[in-house]
């Protein structure tokens, strides 16, 4: 077991392998375990850092009020106080956006990025169906926080499942430990959800990064995010966009053969890479 202070907070991280540093963002809900189809892969030709975000798994809950601002730092200092300068990041969901934001306020430390769907639902979209979409799922989400507000953790766990992320049924499918896990960082969900820049981004901060950017979305995931997707992937001409077939929001778990191809071959195009 490893462990890391920084920002004042116990942060549980794991390195394997050998090569250019390669940095897993886990989504809200999960915490690194959710990497493990994939690590062994990657490990054969990266250095591979995988960590709990504060109030997830192993890592330190602090009390008060988080905030994704909070987060970015955290995962700017861990990759800083391991000397992994500069990594190749890869995020998913909440963990996407918070690679964006290392990208916005830190880009020294990121040599490229990779991420899966990130949940901007406060980004503009130009299509008016698009953002009715993305209000019909803020407004999901705040049903979801009203529920494990009242206490009803697993609940709330399932409608976020069932309702947001994935399709109606989801949470019945998931394995009674990966259920135990979602339900014990529910209480951190709703931290997240009373953060009122989440669900932002800085544009043109953005912009203004430079190296290498992979935009994916699942084919089978929610519709609202591919919009979300192409907006951010505006903001950067040298971004790519993608999407992995027959995959929704954790191609991670569902196609982690094609995601590990995915994001080697990505990086492997860097000529820093190797």
């Amino acid at each position: 077991m490893s462990t890391a202070t920084v920002n004042g907070v116990r942060l549980f991280y794991e390195l394997t392998g050998d090569g250019p540093p390669l940095v897993f963002v886990h989504g809200s809900w999960g915490d690194h375990t959710i990497w493990n189809l994939v690590v062994p892969a990657l490990a054969e030709r990266f250095r591979v850092l995988v960590y709990d975000r504060r109030g997830h798994g192993q890592s330190e809950r602090p009390p008060g009020q988080g905030s994704a601002e909070e987060d970015a730092a955290d995962l700017a200092a861990l990759i800083a106080h391991l000397g992994l300068v500069p990594a190749h990041v890869v995020g998913t969901s909440s963990g996407a956006s918070l690679a964006l934001r290392l990208a916005i306020r830190h880009p020294d430390l990121a040599r490229s990025l990779a991420v899966h769907e990130p949940p901007l639902l406060d980004l503009p979209l130009d299509d008016p169906a698009d953002a009715r979409a993305a209000k019909e799922v803020k407004e999901r989400s705040a049903a979801v926080a009203a529920r494990l507000a009242a206490g009803d953790m697993e609940g709330g766990a399932r409608d976020f499942f069932d309702t947001v992320a994935f399709a109606p049924g989801t949470w019945d499918t998931l394995p009674p430990e990966r259920q135990r896990v979602f339900v014990a960082h529910a209480p951190t969900f709703l931290d997240e959800t009373r953060d009122p820049e989440r669900l932002a981004l800085d544009l043109g901060g953005l912009a203004a990064f430079r190296g290498p950017v992979l935009l994916t979305y699942g084919e089978q995931s929610p519709s609202f995010y591919a919009p979300i997707v192409f907006r951010v992937a505006a903001a950067l001409p040298q971004a790519e966009t993608r999407v992995i077939a027959d995959a929704s929001h954790a191609p991670y778990r569902t196609n982690p053969d094609e995601y590990v191809t995915i994001i080697a071959s990505f990086f492997a195009a860097d000529p820093r890479a190797i």
